[in-house]
């Protein structure tokens, strides 16, 4: 007994150790972890209003600073992990530039993953909250990183688009936006009555409401429908509210054409019954 307890005394208390040195090593990366990340935060907010970046280009840095601390990290951690074990790390590291080298022509996608990236950020296309389109799909950019864009789409869909995949961008999001109402009235109204009327509403509409830029103008006739005559009514609005301009524009419109007793056209059925005589 004597001589496995001399033997299993020094591999428990190793092992004991061994435990404790990487319990450290989690709990120091649990706590730097959140503190750089608070600090690229601080930097970026200061360095923002000296430097008068906008919000959205501050987003952006600051979720790529982010993203790049935190493979930094865990790239520490898994090194100091390593020498703990006493596992020579800078043959691992020579090893792995020639595997690296190897691996690099099938990995040419992620190369131009990261190429890609690096000319968005530089060129600014796209940033943080913009609304933009891009490989057939639209929404909010969420983060730009190196290697894929996060968008959220309007339904609620989180897209990772890898950047190599974005060909062409368009960015809604870069000065005025433009909210556009096409408006029906019926053939037996007076045209220019009811321009006079909308431009009227578009007046009002536009002194109390502070989103709107430019406009309400009333363009003309748009088209001819089936029923009715497309008068077509477009705005300058703020970034992202054109959507609500054109719902609000639209309710005013039809209260404005109904007070003016002009007639906005539905569809209609007419049932003919016919009925033999003896």
């Amino acid at each position: 007994m004597e001589f496995f307890d001399f033997q299993l005394h020094p591999v428990l208390q190793n092992i004991m150790t061994t435990a404790f040195k990487i319990l450290l090593v989690f709990i120091a990366y649990a706590i730097l972890s959140p503190l750089g990340k608070r600090l690229i935060s601080s930097v970026m907010t200061k360095t923002s209003k000296k430097q008068r970046l906008s919000e959205a280009r501050a987003k952006t840095l600051e979720k790529l600073l982010k993203n790049i601390y935190g493979y930094v990290l865990i790239f520490i951690l898994v090194i100091t992990i390593l020498g703990i074990f006493n596992i020579p790390v800078t043959p691992m590291l020579a090893g792995a530039g020639v595997i690296g080298l190897a691996v690099g022509f099938g990995a040419q996608g992620l190369v131009s993953d990261v190429v890609t990236g690096f000319f968005i950020l530089l060129e600014k296309q796209i940033e943080v909250d913009d609304y933009v389109t891009m490989s057939g799909l639209s929404g909010i950019v969420e983060e730009v990183g190196l290697r894929t864009t996060q968008m959220r789409g309007f339904d609620g869909t989180l897209h990772y688009i890898p950047n190599r995949n974005i060909s062409n961008v368009s960015n809604h999001s870069r000065g005025n936006m433009q909210a556009l109402v096409d408006i029906g009235i019926s053939y037996n109204e007076n045209i220019d009555e009811a321009l006079r009327v909308l431009q009227n509403v578009c007046d009002q509409f536009a002194d109390k409401d502070d989103r709107v830029k430019e406009g309400p103008d009333v363009v003309g006739v748009q088209s001819f429908g089936s029923s009715d005559v497309v008068i077509r009514i477009i705005a300058q609005t703020e970034n992202m509210e054109q959507w609500a301009v054109e719902r609000d524009l639209r309710k005013e419109i039809k209260q404005g054409l109904e007070n003016a007793g002009i007639e906005i056209p539905y569809p209609h059925q007419v049932y003919i019954s016919k009925s033999e005589q003896g």
